[in-house]
């Protein structure tokens, strides 16, 4: 059942990876409103399935669309209002607000596991499934579209300079006509073509790479690893994620913000994967089963690595260039989800057993050290966006 499952998340995350520039590309298109209406919708499916009935049928069908949505789902109600937020902040302001939205989320993961340990099965899916539904109508109602308006914003060059000429050809009367939507996609060239127009950009992509390889192979991992040396259950684990997301969600909400404006993102992204090479060192070397609950202090600081890559990685993008810019990071972070398992999984496992080359059940937490301190030392090369003359006209909020 678990290899089974592995395969599941390998091919939702190809899935992703695929989908995520896509419906980002899309978005610039069309506007963020009209794509994000897409993936809440359908990710409201699933847990209608379960919250109506919960036998072998009805869960076969769960099981059945919840792979199918996830591979639209996962990542890009994330991904969209990253853009979102993109649209409508100055770029100074951009990283706090993105810090402010990943403190929300981890707080929505909070509040869901807590739910979760109070609610009967029936009930949780039941509220989900209304949670949902509620969200999308009200994003329905209340959001406002944004189509990015085609002026600077004081931040860098755009990343696809060519992207306006590519959506017009000439007719037989030598008048400009709109390519077809269809020929907007983005293929596997364009993405290249992407990462080649800005140094920058591709670096903050490579930090994202061996960030979320890292981080996933601590996810794949830490679970096993913890049970195998210190027998943790299913009560300690459901503990440290908790103490994990409030952790996350004080410290996106509250000191990332303050730090920001004296610090700057790329240093707040060094400090954050500094931190997460420390947090799995800990990991590694754990001597006792309170150490673990001691380096969630050590992720205080490592939460603010993501909020500042997005950050950076917006900051290379022009006004309508956001969809494409988040969409190509969540596709590089879905592909290292993928990944992640594959490499660290059988590591942990070796190491673990009675036949390891030799003594070291911490080895595989090692290798995910050393892929953060990768990410740590790519994130010092990223090079600082330049301004443009517009850079007053940003924004402000």
């Amino acid at each position: 059942m678990l290899v089974i499952e592995l395969r599941l998340m390998q091919i939702i995350g190809l899935g992703t990876a695929l989908m995520m520039p896509i419906i980002g590309n899309l978005s610039d298109q069309y506007g963020r409103k009209a794509l994000l209406t897409l993936p809440m919708t359908l990710s409201i499916i699933p847990l209608a399935i379960l919250a109506c009935n919960r036998t072998t049928n009805y869960f076969y069908a769960y099981f059945a669309f919840k792979t199918l949505t996830d591979m639209v789902c996962q990542g890009s109600i994330n991904c969209l209002a990253l853009a979102y937020l993109a649209d409508n902040i100055s770029y100074r302001q951009r990283a706090s607000a993105f810090g402010i939205l990943a403190g929300v989320t981890s707080a929505a993961y909070v509040c869901g596991t807590l739910a979760a340990r109070f609610l009967s099965t029936g009930l949780a899916f039941q509220v989900a499934t209304f949670v949902s539904l509620f969200a999308v109508v009200y994003m329905r109602i209340f959001l406002e579209e944004s189509i990015p308006a085609d002026q600077g914003e004081g931040i860098t060059q755009p990343i696809l300079k060519e992207g306006e000429e590519d959506n017009i050809i000439q007719n037989d009367d030598n008048a400009p006509t709109k390519v077809p939507p269809f020929k907007k996609i983005p293929s596997l060239g364009d993405v290249i073509y992407l990462m080649k127009n800005s140094p920058s950009f591709a670096q903050t992509a490579i930090v994202a790479f061996f960030n979320n390889l890292g981080e996933g192979g601590m996810e794949s991992s830490s679970m096993y690893y913890l049970k195998a040396r210190f027998h943790f259950n299913k009560n300690q684990f459901a503990d440290l994620m908790l103490i994990g997301g409030i952790v996350a969600t004080i410290s996106q909400l509250f000191i990332m913000p303050l730090l920001v404006s004296p610090i700057g993102d790329g240093r707040l992204l060094s400090i954050g994967l500094f931190a997460s090479c420390v947090y799995a060192i800990l990991y590694s070397i754990a001597w006792s089963a309170w150490v673990p609950y001691a380096a969630a202090a050590v992720s205080t600081v490592m939460v603010f690595a993501p909020p500042s890559l997005r950050s950076i990685a917006s900051r290379q993008a022009g006004p309508r260039e956001q969809g494409k810019a988040q969409g190509c990071i969540s596709g590089i972070l879905s592909l290292a989800n993928v990944m992640a398992p594959l490499i660290f999984s059988p590591l942990t496992s070796l190491f673990l057993s009675e036949g390891a080359p030799f003594h070291f059940p911490g080895f595989s937490i090692i290798c995910i050290a050393i892929t953060l301190m990768i990410a740590f030392i790519q994130s010092l090369m990223i090079g600082r966006a330049p301004s443009t003359s517009n850079a007053e006209n940003s924004t402000e909020v």
